[in-house]
């Protein structure tokens, strides 16, 4: 990857371009809008949001006010667990895109799945949500389909379908790399992207991360995405001031060592969430 609109490729053929910006707990109204306009003005043209976030119109104002053709912008967004179901994902789809000011999406994910602790049913109910999705995107509405949080065993059932899932968000950033999701992913096919691939902020004081980014004359947040990029997964970063969102997109100019990504991956687990998809209660 040379800047940040160079693509990876899902399966299928859909390009997505290689960082997006991130709006999850970013405040709705204006700031949601001056941040997503100001992405876009960065370069910016992959823009993550969800239902639940709380800011899909908001978003869609800063969409609109960048001032980018829609046919060059990536938009994704996500179905909330109150909706899953397969009328609920067709009612659920049309309001996102209504708010967002759009008729397609081009991403459309699962944001978490059904799990065994919440219902005896739960590989029907995602297999349900993924019936709706699935037929939103043969439709033409949704260019590519994908899922959030779902960990292999979630993932199997839906690999049986018609249209297997093309990307998996997860958590994913140094002190919390998720291999054997991973792993699986790339077996299948499926792009991984990182959600908090700053660990909402958790990872910037760590000192080894901090020595590594002295070294490369970066920040420990450039570090952190460029680490991410160069495990060819795609990462989210999230901020709602100007000057970090410039510098997020600024990772093209330097290359982590062979030496010093395998330093990052051994720093073992830190600065994760805590949310596991098996055990939480939303």
């Amino acid at each position: 990857m040379d800047n940040l609109t160079d693509d990876f490729e899902l399966t299928g053929g859909v390009g997505i371009p290689c960082i997006g910006y991130g709006t999850w707990q970013t405040p709705d109204g204006e700031v949601a809008a001056a941040s997503v306009a100001a992405a876009i003005e960065a370069g910016y043209r992959h823009i993550d949001t969800a239902a639940v976030y709380g800011n899909e119109q908001s978003v869609g104002e800063g969409i609109a006010r960048g001032g980018v053709p829609r046919d060059q912008l990536f938009i994704t967004s996500k179905l909330w667990n109150t909706e899953r179901g397969y009328e609920k994902t067709l009612a659920a789809f049309e309001k996102t895109c209504a708010d967002l000011g759009t008729d397609y999406l081009d991403l459309y994910l699962i944001h978490w799945p059904a799990s065994e602790h919440q219902f005896e049913d739960w590989e029907e109910v995602n297999l349900a949500t993924w019936r709706a999705m699935c037929e939103l995107h043969q439709a033409g509405k949704i260019r590519a389909i994908g899922v959030s949080n779902f960990l292999s065993h979630h993932l199997e059932a839906l690999m049986k379908t018609d249209v297997a899932p093309m990307v998996d968000q997860i958590e994913f950033h140094p002190g919390c790399m998720q291999a054997k999701t991973v792993e699986y992913c790339r077996e299948h096919g499926i792009l991984v992207e990182a959600w908090s691939p700053l660990g909402c902020g958790r990872v910037l004081q760590n000192a080894d991360l901090g020595a590594i980014a002295a070294k490369y004359g970066k920040s420990v947040a450039q570090i952190c995405i460029r680490w991410i990029l160069q495990h060819e997964v795609l990462p989210l970063p999230k901020s709602v001031t100007p000057s970090r969102i410039r510098e997020n997109a600024d990772v093209f100019d330097f290359e982590l060592s062979a030496e010093d990504m395998a330093a990052i991956d051994a720093l073992g687990e830190f600065g994760g969430s805590g949310l596991h998809p098996d055990k939480v209660d939303f």
